[in-house]
């Protein structure tokens, strides 16, 4: 299977350990970015995955190729130019101060990259499958332009097409979302969404306090299934954080197919190292179990993958098959292997 995901990778810079911004003397530099994280968990279960975006020629924009290289990454489809690789600043929360993540992407080569960058008939050659988020086309007009023009040729060549909704009030606001998601979802066969996403994008609302620390799936099955009557979809994925404090938080999630079948993974609780990716190594834990599982066991890899990823720092999700596979099965003691 080849998996190809669009959209841009920044770099991260942060503060060590739980410092606040005000507090920092020096930052801690790594890549990520929502559909690239999503190729580097691909790769790292043995599947062909291919990341394309829009780099400087310079030692940022090459520090990036090489970060996604060496994950195992195909970069080469990757086009180089523009000014600027765009930078996101975390600082880690812990305990009742939330984490806070601060942009400066503005201007960055791939919000600039025109419509003919891009040559989706031979990017999407030999590929089954094709990703996005709903983070690349609020990057501006001509990027949701661009990811227009990519879904209907995914679409014409016979991929699957799946896209995380991962609505950023920073980037956008609800109307823009709206007005622009909805042309993209007609060529989208599964979609994936936390607790709000449905509701800030689409006015699909599910009665639940996301603030309370648990969070049921059972409210949000009408969610899935909202969505699969709007958009004609395959499937639809919810995400379910229930968020106790910044430290420890409850997870799982719901998928529901076409057909009407509901697949609830199992809780987890996770005492969290870094949260961020963490829908993304859903994401690419889905893709990977409906390409090979039955859809219960789909949902219940995908939400292993990311509660492993909860656990790990950087954006990548740095874990194998059989590692999700031993989570899934039940093995969640932490005990040391060797």
């Amino acid at each position: 299977m080849r998996v190809v995901t669009f959209g841009e990778i920044m770099l991260r810079l942060k503060p060590e350990g739980y410092l606040r911004f005000l507090q920092a003397d020096k930052y801690e530099a790594t890549y990520g970015g929502g559909e690239a994280n999503v190729a580097v968990s691909l790769a790292n279960f043995g599947v062909d995955a291919a990341f394309i975006t829009k780099l400087p020629e310079n030692d940022i924009g090459e520090g990036a190729v090489r970060a996604l290289r060496a994950a195992g990454v195909d970069v080469s489809g990757i086009v180089r130019g523009g000014e600027r690789t765009g930078i996101y600043f975390l600082e880690a929360g812990a305990s009742a101060r939330p984490s806070k993540v601060i942009y400066d992407r503005a201007g960055s080569a791939i919000a600039k990259a025109g419509k003919n960058d891009f040559n989706w008939k031979k990017i999407f050659k030999g590929a089954d499958w094709f990703h996005f988020t709903g983070i690349t086309p609020a990057l501006g007009d001509n990027v949701a332009e661009i990811t227009l023009k990519a879904v209907k040729a995914a679409r014409a060549a016979g991929l699957k097409v799946s896209c995380d909704l991962n609505y950023r009030k920073k980037l956008w606001s609800r109307e823009k979302a709206r007005s622009v998601m909805e042309p993209l979802m007609e060529y989208v066969d599964v979609v994936i969404a936390n607790e709000e996403d449905a509701s800030d994008v689409f006015g699909i609302t599910a009665p639940a306090d996301v603030t309370g620390g648990k969070v049921e799936a059972a409210g949000y099955v009408g969610v899935a299934r909202e969505l699969i009557k709007r958009f004609d979809l395959e499937y639809a994925a919810i995400t379910l954080r229930g968020s106790i404090s910044a430290s420890d938080n409850r997870w799982s999630a719901v998928l529901v197919s076409g057909d009407g079948n509901v697949y609830s993974a199992k809780e987890y609780l996770i005492h969290i190292v870094d949260r961020v990716g963490g829908g993304d190594s859903f994401g690419a834990g889905l893709i990977y179990g409906l390409s090979n599982f039955d859809p219960r066991s789909a949902v219940e890899f995908a939400t292993a993958a990311s509660c492993l990823k909860q656990t790990i720092e950087g954006d990548f999700n740095m874990v194998t098959v059989d590692e999700v596979k031993r989570l899934s099965a039940g093995d969640a003691s932490g005990r040391i292997s060797r």
